[in-house]
């Protein structure tokens, strides 16, 4: 085995897993799968898929539709058994795949300190869901790695390890040429250069195509296993805020916690209170005074933004349904209103003028403004807003639901 300086390649993994139940609250390896590609050509070089059998079986489900039943792993190496192969793969390199900070990397950890080993270390690590989501951002709907894949023609997600890896590495050149093309779109008006100046141009001052790559760089160091993971990027003073394209859905749990003399439902995203922050919303409706004393407005909400929310309703309304609440359950997304034939959601001002509120100038500064100024700067549809949302829930006279309550605005 190499040692770091002299492995150059980028290795995309991806782990398949146990769903955790209430009995068993761990994940358990089932497949792992690799492909080391050349960092200059992206081409393949080589690969490595196991199933791999779990200490206990009962844990594996005997029907799945990836394929990954119990029957499929009965034979299949232990975690034991394949380490010093994943180890010799994975460590000194750089580690790519989606959403491997938060999922993928934790679980490595997890496994090999579950045998008493060392775990491989990483280069440098390449998320491609981070990295989206700072530069693909919605153009596809979501950034799921299926609904990329989708949107590209570039088939179904299979669940599986190796093929998912190989999908991944398709998926990202697709995003970066679209991407490129984007960036370097110059308008005929604008193109200065003629092709004489062009063709007069000495040929050794002419750059190299290589000049300009720009170095991988390494991320800090993931979250070490069993704690819960933080954002990649600071979005505000205020801690703990995600983005919703990084939550893990199934990551997702309510419980009751004590309030005002009683108990109220909090929901939890990894353990921690979730709160999200939503950028680009765009207002359909401003300012109303409907459900006063407390003001709200109305945006429409990306289709990433209505699953995280549907996922939440629906786990929090188990819990309500636990308390023996005989409360009616109002949906937090609202879908074919009196309003609206698109979905929408409701976003409210914490009272006593609480939410702190800001107006992003064109120069990118931001500008403080009054509660006062804020009715009228709202009330024009198409209104752009990032919002940093808690999601409190609420059991009042005779419905309850999950309201979202914006701590900060910030107004395009």
């Amino acid at each position: 085995m190499g040692s770091r300086e002299d492995r150059p390649e980028i290795v995309f993994f991806d782990l398949e897993t146990t769903v955790p139940s209430e009995a068993d609250k761990g994940r358990c390896v089932l497949e792992f799968g690799a492909i080391l590609v050349c960092p200059k050509t992206l081409k393949e070089l080589d690969s490595y898929s196991t199933f791999v059998r779990p200490a206990n079986l009962s844990v594996v489900p005997d029907i799945s539709r990836k394929g990954l039943t119990r029957e499929a792993v009965n034979s299949a190496p232990t975690f034991q058994e394949i380490a010093d192969r994943v180890y010799d793969i994975l460590d000194g390199r750089i580690w790519a795949g989606h959403n491997i900070v938060k999922f993928d990397c934790i679980r490595i950890r997890e496994a090999f300190a579950e045998i008493r080993r060392v775990p491989p270390e990483p280069k440098a690590i390449v998320d491609s869901l981070t990295s989206l989501n700072r530069t693909f951002r919605n153009r596809a709907g979501n950034l799921k790695l299926e609904t990329l894949a989708n949107h590209f023609g570039l088939g179904q997600q299979r669940h599986r390890s190796l093929e998912d890896s190989r999908l991944n590495l398709e998926v990202v050149k697709y995003c970066a040429a679209v991407l490129f093309l984007e960036s370097n779109t110059v308008q005929p008006e604008n193109f200065q250069m003629s092709r004489a100046t062009n063709d007069q141009m000495d040929i050794d001052e002419r750059p190299e195509p290589d000049d300009e790559v720009e170095e991988i760089r390494p991320v800090s160091k993931f979250p070490a296993a069993g704690t819960p993971s933080t954002p990649l990027r600071i979005l505000s003073s205020d801690d703990g805020f995600v983005d919703p394209s990084e939550v893990l859905l199934d990551c997702i749990s309510a419980s009751f916690v004590p309030y005002s003399g009683g108990k109220k439902i909090q929901v939890l995203h990894r353990d921690v209170q979730l709160q999200l922050y939503c950028a680009g919303l765009r207002v359909r409706f401003g300012i109303s005074r409907q459900f006063a004393p407390k003001l709200s407005f109305v945006v429409d909400p990306p289709p990433i933004l209505c699953e995280v929310l549907d996922v939440c309703s629906g786990i929090a309304q188990t819990r309500h349904l636990d308390s023996g609440s005989s409360s009616q359950w109002m949906p937090t997304v609202e879908r074919e209103s009196e309003f609206s034939n698109y979905p929408t959601i409701r976003v409210r001002l914490r009272d006593n003028d609480a939410t702190e509120i800001s107006r992003r100038e064109i120069s990118g500064n931001l500008q403080k403004i009054q509660f006062s100024e804020f009715e009228s700067l709202l009330v024009p549809r198409r209104t752009l807003v990032d919002a940093y949302l808690s999601l409190d829930t609420y059991d009042y006279k005779g419905f309850a639901g999950i309201r979202l309550v914006a701590k900060r605005l910030i107004i395009h």
